[in-house]
């Protein structure tokens, strides 16, 4: 296998891994509903609708990234989701570290930095329109 086909195929495996990992959330608050989310938006003085953004950002961006179709689009809407996560439930967990030594954020800082990357990098090859 050759260099670039590595690359698509890590690309690939990068994003199909981080949208299922999302999308379980989303799924879960299409189940449960985004009362907790809309109650950490008034905490923090912000608009309940607001809400709607994380089904934005855990079930549609997730599918944009798995079928790699405006991949990019949907790596930005993933790190935003996290960039609002961390302000609205985990401020409090930014220096802490778990049981286990490791970092409290650990599993939010790596779909935070796999957004990222995912935006930097571009979905790869193997995706519907390579964007």
């Amino acid at each position: 296998m050759n260099q670039a086909a590595q690359q698509d195929l890590g690309k690939l495996i990068l994003r199909v891994v981080l949208g299922a990992l999302i999308l379980l959330h989303g799924i879960a608050k299409l189940r449960f509903g985004l009362d907790p989310i809309e109650g950490m938006l008034q905490s923090h003085g912000l608009p309940h609708f607001l809400a709607y953004g994380a089904l934005v950002g855990e079930v549609l961006a997730p599918l944009l990234l798995i079928l790699g179709w405006y991949g990019r689009v949907g790596a930005a809407l993933i790190a935003v989701n996290m960039l609002f996560a961390f302000v609205l439930a985990h401020t409090g967990q930014l220096g802490q570290l778990n049981e286990q030594g490791g970092w409290a954020l650990e599993l939010q800082g790596m779909f935070l930095a796999s957004s990222l990357a995912l935006l930097l990098l571009g979905p790869g090859k193997y995706s519907v329109n390579q964007r």
